[in-house]
């Protein structure tokens, strides 16, 4: 049986010192459990925003598994000698690494989330690489309460072994928790803008910036408006580390 791994603690949120092979060992090891569990791809946004919103960072504590999806958590694990995390297990790669495990061993997989369409874009590329791709369902939906029950409705006839939720952070995550015990479904993961990536509705950096570190200018290239959320996630997480390291920090109640 895999054991799952220590956590690493960055800023009051625990992140799992994770390898890409140990987080698809123990999501077949959950699914074969049966019990629902609840896993999160955590990023240095996630981290900064944690800090003033404490459900949402209780979610993340609580999490069976809260994987590392950033260069810059395993950068800021080493300088705050913490838990080493070993390498980096982004969301997207995620979804076509699962994708993978369906079309060889048949679990059942149901896309929640972005736009119109995009799931089903989403959805008919990965299939092209993995026909046998076993889908239970997709639906975009909203994570507002008023959709909730319907929703919820949709989903518990198909009865996936895997629920892929991109309805972006906090939102997806916090639907999670408060859908959990009702799904009974063994893997529910929140996967933010995962499907546009693989929809080609949005395009990732090309794999030499992601190798030099460089995914947040490719971000900021191609999406100026994000700006806030991107220094957010480089130069705020970044001073907030030092300011941690240095003299301690007060989190947010």
């Amino acid at each position: 049986m895999q054991p799952i791994p220590p956590t690493a603690t960055i800023l009051n949120v625990k992140i799992h010192a994770l390898t890409n092979a140990q987080t698809l060992a123990l999501i077949e090891q959950f699914i074969a459990g049966g019990q629902p569990r609840q896993l999160c791809t955590v990023n240095p946004e996630f981290v900064v925003t944690a800090q003033k919103d404490v459900a949402f960072r209780d979610i993340i504590n609580g999490a069976d598994l809260a994987m590392p999806d950033g260069i810059g958590l395993l950068k800021a694990a080493r300088f705050l000698k913490t838990t080493p995390l070993p390498e980096r297990v982004p969301g997207s790669d995620l979804v076509v690494r699962l994708a993978e495990l369906s079309h060889q061993k048949g679990y059942r997989i149901y896309f929640l989330g972005a736009w119109e369409g995009v799931a089903e874009k989403a959805i008919e590329r990965l299939r092209a690489r993995y026909p046998k791709l076993n889908v239970a369902g997709c639906y975009a939906g909203s994570p507002a309460l008023e959709e909730n029950e319907a929703i919820i409705e949709r989903i518990l006839p198909t009865q996936p072994d895997i629920l892929l939720v991109a309805y972006g952070a906090p939102k997806q995550d916090k639907w999670i928790a408060r859908n959990l015990e009702r799904l009974q479904i063994p893997v529910c993961i929140g996967v933010g803008g995962s499907f546009d990536f693989l929809a080609g509705t949005a395009k990732r950096a090309p794999k030499w910036m992601q190798n030099l570190h460089l995914e947040w200018l490719h971000r900021l290239i191609m999406q100026p408006w994000r700006w806030r959320r991107i220094w957010n996630a480089v130069v705020y997480f970044s001073w907030l580390v030092l300011r941690s390291r240095v003299g301690g920090l007060e989190i947010g109640n």
